[in-house]
Order: C-alpha cells, then sequence, then structure tokens
C-alpha cells in the first residue's frame, strides 16, 4: 500500500470534493452515452479553445473536473470537457483510444486549440500528439495532429504505471489485462511511441508539481528523457491535485501556460 503525506491526502480530498460545476452548453459526439461533452463558450470568439481531458486512470468520469473547466472559462478561454468510454464499464482498449481520437478529430471543428489533460488525461493528450508515430496500419494512425499539447501532471509511461501498481491496476484495467498488456502497449504509450523517433512534431508542455505524491517523478523525467524537444515546467511546493484547482497558485499557472500556448497556433484563423 503506497504511503501519502498528510499534506497530499489532504490536497487531494478537498479538490475532489469541490461540487461539481454545470456546463452552459452540453453536446454529443457519437450516439453512444459517453460520448458527450460539456462547453463553456468564450463570449470573444478569438478566445483561445482549450479541449480538456480529464483524469481518474482512466475509469472515472470528468465530474471532478468542471469546477476547473468552469474557472478557465473565467480566465478568458473557450473549454471543451468531453467524456469518453472508460476502463471498468463500456471502454478501455481499443474504446477509450476510439472515443479521443473521435474526440481530437470532430470537436474543434477546425480551429487552433490546445489540448490539454490531467493526469491519464495527459497520458492520452500525449498519445494524441504521437499519433503520426504510430504504424500506419493502425486504426489510429493520422498526421492530423493537435496545435499544441499541455499535458498536467501525466501518466507517460504505462509500463512502469503497471509495474507501481498505480491506482490499484488501473494500467493492466485499460489494456485488458496481463495477457494483452504487452501487445496493446506500444500502440498507446507515449514513452514507447517517442522512443527513436525523439520528437512528435507537436509543440508539447508538460508541467507538474515538484511535490506530486499521486505519480511517481520519474514518469516525467524518463518521457523527457526520450522527448528531444520537450518543454518541462516544475512549480516548486505544487503537489497533483491543486493544478485542478480553481484559483490556487498551480492552477493559475496552468492558465499562463495556456496562454502562452495558444498563439503557437499562429492566430491561423485570423484574416
Amino acid at each position: 500500500m503506497r504511503e501519502i503525506s498528510a499534506y497530499a491526502a489532504e490536497e487531494e480530498q478537498r479538490v475532489l470534493s469541490l461540487k461539481p460545476v454545470l456546463a452552459p452548453v452540453h453536446g454529443k459526439y457519437g450516439d453512444h452515452p459517453h460520448q458527450v461533452y460539456d462547453a463553456w463558450p468564450a463570449e470573444d470568439p478569438e478566445a483561445p479553445l482549450v479541449v480538456l481531458l480529464h483524469g481518474g486512470y482512466w475509469r472515472y468520469d470528468r465530474m471532478h473536473l468542471t469546477p476547473f473547466a468552469s474557472w478557465l472559462a473565467k480566465q478568458g478561454f473557450s473549454v471543451l470537457l468531453p467524456g469518453f468510454r472508460r476502463s471498468g464499464g463500456a471502454g478501455g482498449y481499443p474504446e477509450t483510444f476510439d472515443d479521443i481520437a473521435r474526440i481530437v478529430g470532430t470537436l474543434p471543428e477546425g480551429r487552433p486549440y490546445v489540448l490539454a489533460g490531467h493526469c491519464s488525461g495527459g497520458h492520452l493528450a500525449l498519445w494524441c500528439a504521437a499519433r503520426a508515430l504510430l504504424p500506419a496500419d493502425s486504426p489510429w494512425y493520422t498526421t492530423s495532429l493537435p496545435p499544441a499539447v499541455l499535458a498536467l501532471a501525466p501518466l507517460t509511461d504505462l509500463r512502469a504505471t503497471r509495474r507501481d501498481r498505480l491506482s490499484n491496476d488501473a494500467a493492466l484495467q485499460l489494456l485488458g489485462g496481463p495477457d494483452l498488456f504487452e501487445a496493446r502497449m506500444p500502440y498507446v504509450d507515449p514513452l514507447t511511441l517517442l522512443k527513436g523517433p525523439g520528437t512528435t512534431g507537436v509543440r508539447t508542455v508538460l508541467l507538474h508539481g515538484a511535490v506530486d505524491e499521486e505519480v511517481p517523478l520519474s514518469q516525467f523525467t524518463d518521457y523527457a528523457t526520450v522527448h528531444d524537444d520537450l518543454e518541462t515546467v516544475v512549480l516548486s511546493g505544487i503537489g497533483h491535485y491543486t493544478l485542478i484547482e480553481p484559483g490556487a497558485p498551480g492552477a493559475i499557472a496552468v492558465a499562463d501556460t495556456m496562454r502562452r500556448l495558444a498563439p503557437a497556433q499562429g492566430n491561423q484563423h485570423s484574416s
């Protein structure tokens, strides 16, 4: 059983117990009940668009991220928070990845955007950036990649996630168990996909707290070792969950980084 400090336990309880915030707009991107999204549109049509992939070790729903999504909208972003089929229910491999591919392929509607994700959502965002590195016969292979990715305290290495038995063997559950794990992992593991190529070609920032006790810090450093042009932002004194706590110093740093990434899309829609 992994031991965490009283600080980390209090942080987790405080952030995950925030009351969910109802979005002003809801929509669907598919027929399954989980293929839905919440939206907080900005009044300014030129506001940066953020597509936010929630964490929860691929098995929990997006409600814990609604306070953060609503807060981001107040910081001047248009925010899309999609649901997707999840482990332990309708999802896992391949359905979770099918849904993420559909989300990034349809929801931005051709607009420049930042793809952001927290924890396991960060894993999915990094995977999206690496899809051009997949074998060409993979159904997820594409050269149409996100303009920019912001991975917040992401899980980057599924083999290490399995080894450390994070969240009660969440990585094994995602990939369908020990018999299927090794065969499936090369198609969905960001660290494995980056070994050799060294870059996805997508501007990518990995942001994490220096005192994160939820995801081992080695996940961040090991990924940075194989991603040659990765930008890493380390926040001193910040844990795992305050990155998504409305108004907290970690969340303010996240919003500032999103603003910095948004112009990297080249304002390509302006005339």
